[in-house]
């Protein structure tokens, strides 16, 4: 079963995500585009998952999560999540 993506951003900060990235910040504008490519990948993932069973991590999140361990030239998935929890550095994506 596909889960789905849910966004907490008052959860644990007073300020937003918003307010915290820049208008003028790079990220933005690759956040922009890579919504539209996964919004047309949507059908695909849809027709991929199960409609029964235990929620997955939506497909969007690890994309996402990739495309920023990419761009921040980290060499592996641990020490992207363990930079996630010292910076900020995926607060826009």
């Amino acid at each position: 079963m596909r889960g789905q993506q849910e966004r907490s951003g008052s959860l644990f900060s007073y300020v937003s995500i918003e307010e915290r990235i820049p208008a003028s910040h790079p990220l933005r504008r690759i956040r922009k585009l890579a919504d539209q490519a996964l919004d047309r990948l949507n059908p695909t993932f849809c027709e991929l998952y199960a409609a029964e069973g235990r929620p997955s991590v939506p497909p969007e999140q690890l994309l996402l999560a990739s495309l920023l361990q990419a761009f921040h030239g980290i060499r592996s998935e641990r020490l992207y999540w363990s930079s996630c929890t010292t910076t900020c550095c995926s607060a826009g994506l």
